[in-house]
């Protein structure tokens, strides 16, 4: 297949496939104004990164949402993540409503280790969420916090997948991100259906190993392999037979609409793995771009 020139190109790159379209596990939707305070601090973490991270798509909520459907991504997240206590409540009730009134919108909710976090999580099963995202880099906090060890505890039982950001990139914050604050949780709650943001970037094989080691746990392409991030966190080739290994729990995230860059380069950046480890072909990308992605949150 050919390399994708533009976004107008990804509904012929998915129909070659034999696909009915994506499923995208890692989209984020805010309310309007949270959406530009972080839009904001992506402009000031250029800075901190050494290079600019300009948002290709700082358009208004209707627009984000019309784009994605012309793509074809047939199922998606409204990520949201508090990063103090007393906000994953909004946030909760944000995405849901969007849930209710946009039927492709995956309901998806959020928490913080905080009082009261279990009964939110409760609440927040019980009133439909089907994805669930934390972001301990950003919160600033230890997955392993005591308060949360129910809140596990639960999700595993309920089989809800939890998109987590524990990864180091693009800025560590020290004893906040890093495989093991995963992996404590993981020990404790093997059957938890966690999946890794970033494929873990840059701690890519650490997390590889913990996904061999757990089941239920699954990463995300979220970013990886595009230009943007193979040119300050390559993924290393002697991984991608490791990769290919785990082709049934690799799904499809891009981090629309916070991207530098076309939606159509994460799926050629996929698409060009090929060339690297031929084991991720065709049928590696259908998985990773529906089939477990559906089997995660539906179609």
């Amino acid at each position: 297949m050919p390399g994708l020139p533009g976004d107008s190109a990804v509904p012929r790159w998915w129909e070659q496939l034999g696909l009915p379209g994506l499923i995208d596990i890692h989209t984020h939707f805010l309310p309007d104004r949270m959406m530009k305070r972080v839009w904001a601090h992506f402009d000031e973490v250029g800075p901190l990164i050494g290079r600019p991270w300009p948002i290709t798509y700082r358009w208004d909520h209707d627009r984000r949402l019309a784009h994605l459907r012309q793509l074809g991504i047939r199922r998606f997240t409204a990520l949201t993540y508090a990063h103090r206590p007393g906000m994953a409540a909004d946030l909760t009730d944000f995405a849901l409503d969007l849930a209710d009134r946009e039927a492709d919108c995956v309901p998806s909710a959020t928490f913080f280790p905080e009082d009261g976090v279990l009964d939110h999580v409760r609440s927040a099963l019980q009133r439909g969420a089907r994805v669930f995202k934390i972001h301990a880099q950003v919160g600033g906090f230890d997955l392993r916090e005591p308060v949360l060890d129910p809140v596990w505890g639960l999700l595993a039982e309920a089989g809800v997948p939890v998109v987590v950001h524990v990864g180091s990139g693009p800025v560590p914050r020290q004893g906040f991100t890093g495989p093991d604050k995963l992996e404590g949780v993981m020990r404790r709650h093997p059957g938890l259906t966690a999946v890794v943001a970033h494929l873990g970037a840059p701690e890519y094989s650490e997390f590889l190993a913990l996904a061999e080691a757990y089941p239920r746990l699954h990463l995300d392409t979220t970013m990886v392999f595009t230009d943007f991030f193979e040119s300050a966190a390559p993924f290393p080739p002697e991984l991608l037979p490791r990769l290919a290994d785990l082709a049934d729990r690799i799904v499809l995230g891009s981090d629309f609409p916070n991207i530098p860059y076309t939606y159509a380069h994460q799926l050629e950046a996929l698409e060009r793995l090929r060339d690297r480890e031929p084991r991720l072909d065709d049928e590696w990308l259908r998985a990773v771009c529906w089939h477990n992605g559906e089997r995660l949150i539906g179609a």
